[in-house]
């Protein structure tokens, strides 16, 4: 197969999408299945559209993500640059070349004038594409026009007669008849290179071997190849990988969520389920499970097990696997993830004593099963970190309104109070003690208790809870809830 070199090259137009992120991960995959080699370019030579800070944000979202690239920014390589604005000068080689040998020539068509034809052609039922006015200006014309002002573009000859086929590893051979391609801009009026052109020279000059990318780009790829044929470079192996489309098989948009990596990390997912998530969209591994760990996903990643049809984006499984992985990873890692979303909430200090970090990891161990995002932790443990919270209306009605519960707390206040031990199992031993010396129910001690201590009616278990909390500030909710009932009555 020879040295596997692929790619991702994306345009820092905005977020990574998580189509794009798709696409990432499954070069990665096939480089590192392959031990072959992941390049990151970044296509930025939109003008108008394209930001630094888009840049940043998306080696920032990989970097995130763990898809670490062999070759690229803040990496380097032999066939740099790795940012399509600094490699002016091999599209300017390259369409040189395509000039002299007559396969491209200057366009001195304004946009208007464009648009107005495009216009007339739709009205009268044919397909708008340009009508190669400017294939054949001689030199005297030329000069005249650019005495009017007009910048050229440059537009590649597409050969008047016959069809590209495009040979692609999922969809096989698709044929694109050149009389429904019209001849296009390899060069822009500005100087910079059309998409279609600096994708080749840059893929070609970077010895890229296959090109795996999303299928709404299969359009492109007849042009594409006829550039390459033109330059005489190798046709790299085209992979198009299935559309993402939204639950009701519309294209995805932000109605339907989340739809960026960034987005993702700032609601508290993690990378693992994320990137779980990711390679089932459009891949099938060899057996029916699902979740899977990223060394076992490179060991059985293979091209022809991607599928051709669409793949449906469904967040209720992410958000399951999410969770899964929030309750599977090491703790101390989860701890450290959830330390931003605690501290953006005002919970926690950015500075942590030795012992405050022990509380933390004690509480995000007890919340963490409950929950599928480092952003929930957050709002499942608020009470953990403050003795100021209301308690729920629904366990007001339900709980403290019952006749005597004040007393029942009262007694499980001097219960306790008299624990040596204040570990889960002496916790509930004197809970079970209680009530039975009381002749009522567990229950009708311990859902008051859990309000108590809460302020909710759902949550951990409750002698968990009690201990992580400690036995003193146990002691103080219980008093206060006492209090409060009393104050009520």
């Amino acid at each position: 197969m020879g040295d596997i070199r692929v790619r991702f090259a994306p345009s820092p137009t905005g977020s990574l999408h998580i189509g794009g992120a798709r696409t990432a991960l499954f070069n990665w995959l096939f480089a590192r299945r392959q031990n072959g080699t992941f390049v990151l370019r970044i296509e930025d030579t939109d003008l108008d559209r394209s930001t630094a800070e888009s840049a940043r944000g998306i080696v920032s979202a990989l970097r995130w993500l763990g898809l670490d690239w062999d070759e690229g920014p803040e990496i380097g390589g032999d066939y740099g640059p790795y940012f399509q604005s600094q490699r002016l000068a091999h599209y300017v080689e390259a369409a040189n070349k395509l000039l002299e040998q007559g396969q491209a020539y200057y366009c001195y068509c304004t946009q208007e004038e464009l648009s107005e034809r495009r216009q007339e052609a739709m009205k009268s039922g044919q397909a708008p594409r340009y009508d190669g006015r400017c294939r054949h200006l001689t030199k005297e014309e030329r000069t005249r026009l650019e005495q009017d002002g007009r910048r050229p573009a440059l537009r590649f000859h597409i050969p008047p007669s016959g069809e590209t086929v495009v040979s692609d590893v999922i969809r096989g051979e698709v044929a694109f008849a050149h009389d429904v391609l019209d001849d296009f801009i390899i060069m822009k009026s500005n100087g910079l290179p059309a998409y279609n052109f600096a994708c080749v020279v840059d893929d070609s000059s970077m010895r890229i071997s296959h090109v795996l990318r999303a299928e709404e780009h299969l359009s492109n790829t007849p042009r594409q190849i006829l550039i390459y044929q033109a330059l005489g470079r190798l046709l790299p192996v085209f992979v198009h990988l299935p559309m993402i489309l939204a639950p009701d098989r519309s294209k995805l948009s932000k109605r339907h969520g989340a739809t960026s990596v960034q987005e993702f990390q700032e609601q508290g997912f993690l990378p693992e389920g994320l990137l779980n998530y990711l390679a089932l969209l459009g891949w099938s591994p060899e057996g029916e499970e699902e979740i899977m760990p990223l060394p076992e996903i490179v060991r059985q990643f293979t091209l022809d097990r991607v599928g051709k049809t669409a793949a449906i984006y469904d967040t209720k499984k992410l958000t399951w696997m999410n969770g899964h992985y929030l309750n599977e990873n090491v703790l101390d890692g989860v701890v450290n993830q959830a330390l931003p979303f605690l501290q953006q909430k005002g919970m926690v200090a950015k500075e942590l004593s030795p012992s405050q970090q022990e509380y933390i990891k004690r509480v995000v161990e007890l919340v963490r099963t409950r929950v599928k995002t480092l952003a929930e932790i957050a709002d499942a443990s608020d009470y953990f970190f403050s003795d100021d919270f209301a308690y729920e209306e629904k366990g007001l009605r339900k709980h403290f309104s019952k006749p005597g519960v004040d007393s029942l707390l009262e007694a499980a206040l001097h219960r306790i109070e008299r624990l040596e031990s204040f570990e889960p199992q002496a916790i509930e031993e004197s809970y079970r003690d209680l009530s039975a010396d009381l002749g009522v129910g567990a229950g009708e001690i311990i859902h008051p208790t859990r309000l108590a201590l809460s302020g909710r009616t759902m949550g951990p278990g409750l002698f968990e809870l009690m201990s992580v909390l400690g036995k003193t500030r146990s002691l103080q909710r219980l008093s206060r809830a006492v209090q409060y009932i009393r104050q009520q009555a």
